[in-house]
């Protein structure tokens, strides 16, 4: 355990200050001693005495019996009560909605998926099915409602996250300027954070996949859509306007000039996400022979990446063009923000055929660019990075601050 270090304030926030400290290492450490936590807090004993017949009290933490002695009496050994409550991290897309929900750990107790053929669409149609599939997810855990400690939910557009708004999402029916936060309010008691899908993977990578440790990085995500999540001294930035990482909207040279409008596309998803791969290998297909080696049922992203893998060259052609500009849009955020690592994901951008051609044009790049790497978690990156803000918000949940 790392010692920490207590602010002096009121008594009342004095105890609530003790209290979070003494739970942010019971949280980190899984289970320990009050001896252990007198030395890791530098708090004295009577005082860790006090906080955790409080926490005991609350439920927070729940006694696990002797521990092993050291020659002595066997000391009582604590943990913190990962099973007070439940978070649970919402993904919206355009066919489903994507939940996931674990305990206060992080620990994964349930998965679920919701497709949205033949369903309405509307925001309030929606906050219903996430209503619905929070009472099925809850009831299998035999919990109640009120155990549900925080959602967080991730939208595949630009959100206001301080005041929970969703800005527009193109694929859905009347998604502009959505108070979503307050709409899921209405049908469920907890936090309710809404944040941009491809920031949450992002900090998904960051929790449990591919950018472990690192402190600033960007990561990438070309598949049905265009995106970037970046994270600046471990924090998603957002910039003035929410609407940093909005790279579908850049403007580069042969590509794309047409300047950034809010309600459409950006030109660059034409080019660059599953469907323009798709696109391109038609164009190139009608310009060659009209012959294919893959029949119109194969067609899909996946099968043209592969195909350029195994070395055909009017595939390996088209995945090239899009490296290209993949790597322009990769030095351009180097040169700006000089991260630590940039990740690629999604369908696209993880695939190895393509990290392969852009990593080789980023060999002509002598400084700014540093470390290239593909995602590791997939689909599932934005729930885990969902439950990672949960996790970080948790504690004043479970612990509100006194009032003055």
């Amino acid at each position: 355990m790392k010692k920490e270090y207590i602010s002096v304030g009121r008594p009342s926030l004095l105890r609530h200050t003790n209290a979070l400290t003494i739970l942010k290492l019971l949280r980190e450490v899984g289970s320990c001693s009050r001896a252990d936590l007198v030395r890791a807090s530098g708090l004295s004993a009577p005082t860790v005495t006090n906080v955790v017949s409080d926490l005991l009290d609350a439920n927070l933490i729940k006694p696990l019996g002797e521990g092993e002695s050291s020659g002595g009496r066997p000391p009582d050994m604590i943990s913190f009560n990962a099973e007070r409550g439940y978070l649970l991290a919402v993904e919206i897309k355009a066919s489903f909605i994507a939940f996931l929900l674990t305990d206060l750990r992080g620990k994964q107790l349930e998965t679920a998926i919701v497709t949205l053929a033949d369903k309405p669409t509307k925001p309030e149609a929606i906050c219903l099915l996430i209503r619905d599939e929070i009472r099925r997810l809850l009831k299998k855990q035999r919990a109640p409602r009120e155990q549900l400690l925080a959602l967080v939910v991730g939208v595949p557009a630009i959100a206001n996250v301080d005041e929970g708004i969703v800005v527009s999402i193109s694929t859905l029916d009347n998604w502009r300027s959505v108070p979503l936060r307050s709409l899921l309010r209405k049908v469920v008691d907890c936090l309710v954070i809404i944040e941009n899908d491809t920031n949450l993977a992002a900090l998904g990578e960051r929790f449990r996949g591919a950018a472990q440790f690192e402190e600033t990085f960007i990561s990438i995500n070309i598949g049905t859509n265009v995106s970037a999540g970046i994270v600046l001294g471990g924090r998603i930035h957002h910039g003035a306007q929410w609407s940093a990482g909005e790279i579908a909207y850049l403007r580069l040279p042969n590509v794309s000039r047409r300047y950034p409008a809010l309600h459409e596309f950006g030109e660059l998803e034409s080019v660059l996400t599953s469907s323009g791969l798709i696109k391109g290998w038609k164009e190139a297909s009608a310009k060659m022979d009209g012959q294919s080696k893959l029949r119109k049922s194969q067609i899909n992203a996946q099968a043209v990446l592969d195909l350029a893998q195994s070395g055909d060259a009017r595939a390996r052609k088209v995945v090239q063009q899009r490296a290209i500009i993949v790597s322009d849009i990769i030095v351009n955020l180097s040169l700006i923000l000089n991260p630590g690592l940039i990740l690629l994901g999604g369908e696209v951008g993880s695939h190895p055929v393509l990290l392969s051609l852009v990593q080789k044009q980023l060999e002509k790049s002598e400084f700014g660019v540093t470390k290239i790497a593909a995602a590791r978690l997939g689909d599932a990156a934005a729930l885990w990075g969902a439950i990672a803000i949960a996790l970080e918000e948790i504690p004043v949940v479970l612990l509100p601050q006194p009032a003055s």
